[in-house]
């Protein structure tokens, strides 16, 4: 029998933190210990778990001694100071921020994607980030079959994304629109309530917002294609939970909507909602909470003869950040690399 796992959970109060912690007890992961770490001001707070409540810690070098697994919610400076020290503690630290997504050494692994990638780990492994995740998930079954030559990639991102205070400002704004009174926004760059905007991240000197070139960039990475054509724009718009994508893609030979589907509804993680003149097809109402990356409006793009156009939605918080990152505790450990 598999000896009991010990987890640190560093940024154990922020939404994928919180989300880390349903998860592992959902999934049964055979934890033994989990220390729920987080900043300083956080320490004492409880925070339930199976049934009970965990007490929050403050992190230090020795929260992460006899941990097998840590695993990383915080912000990018946070993670470039403690993954280090955990790694070095003897944990696989699994990353959920973005310091370590584009350096060579760190595999950037989607369990159902690239799993092979993570016996290259040198105890540090980066989760993708969530916009990048989904569009993945939706491209990699097609490209095995049908190597892609283009992208255009158009998302549709929820508050959540942007972390907890986006999402209370969302709800402070929604009500305020409600009761007929102004409100200007104190977290995000504009009010999200009644309202959208094409920025996530700051811009480059290229025009392109850096939620834009963490999308490319993956992508290449993921695939293992770094010179695959892509181009992206992001979007916040006012949904709690759950992303959604508009994917173009072009193929370097022509591929049918029905062929394309039935490649899809066979990939591990993926669920095909694609009847759309029965009015279904994804939506983040419906994706929020569950663990797959829906498909749907799956079509042949009219403008291009090797083209398909597809509608991706998954929840953000799960498959998009805590849930990618249990999978590959959980692929580790079945692949006997503890």
């Amino acid at each position: 029998m598999r000896r009991p796992i010990n987890i640190a959970v560093l940024g154990a109060t922020g939404l994928v933190g919180l989300e880390f912690l349903r998860i592992l007890e959902e999934r049964s992961f055979p934890v033994g210990e989990v220390r729920a770490l987080a900043s300083a001001r956080s320490e004492g707070k409880k925070i339930p778990f199976k049934g009970g409540e965990l007490t929050v810690h403050a992190v230090s070098r020795d929260a992460f001694k006899g941990m097998d697994f840590a695993l990383i919610a915080v912000g990018d400076d946070v993670s470039q100071e403690w993954a280090p020290i955990a790694a070095e503690a003897g944990c696989i630290v699994v990353d959920k921020s973005n310091a370590f997504r584009m350096d060579p050494s760190v595999p950037l692994v989607v369990p159902e994607v690239n799993p092979e990638d993570t016996r290259g780990h040198q105890g540090i492994i980066a989760g993708p980030n969530c916009s990048t995740i989904q569009m993945v998930m939706a491209l990699a079954p097609l490209h095995r079959v049908n190597p892609i030559t283009r992208v255009i990639a158009d998302t549709y991102q929820s508050a959540s994304g942007a972390g907890l205070d986006a999402v209370e400002e969302l709800w402070e704004e929604t009500r305020a629109v409600a009761n007929g009174k102004d409100m200007q926004p104190s977290f995000l760059p504009y009010p999200l309530a009644m309202n959208l905007f094409p920025q996530i991240g700051g811009f480059s000197a290229n025009g392109y917002c850096s939620e834009e070139i963490k999308l490319i960039n993956e992508t290449r990475k993921i695939l293992h294609e770094p010179g695959m054509a892509i181009s992206a724009t992001t979007v916040r718009v006012p949904v709690e939970i759950s992303h959604s994508e508009a994917l173009h893609v072009e193929f370097t030979h022509a591929m049918s909507a029905s062929e394309a589907r039935s490649i899809l509804a066979d990939s591990p993680g993926i669920a095909i909602i694609d009847e759309p003149f029965e009015n279904q097809y994804p939506m983040p109402l419906f994706a929020a909470g569950k663990d797959e990356v829906f498909v749907g409006r799956i079509r042949n793009d009219l403008s291009h003869p090797h083209g398909i156009a597809m509608w991706v939605v998954s929840d953000n918080l799960r498959k998009g950040a805590a849930l990618n990152a249990v999978q590959v505790a959980e692929l580790m450990m079945e692949q006997d690399l503890l």
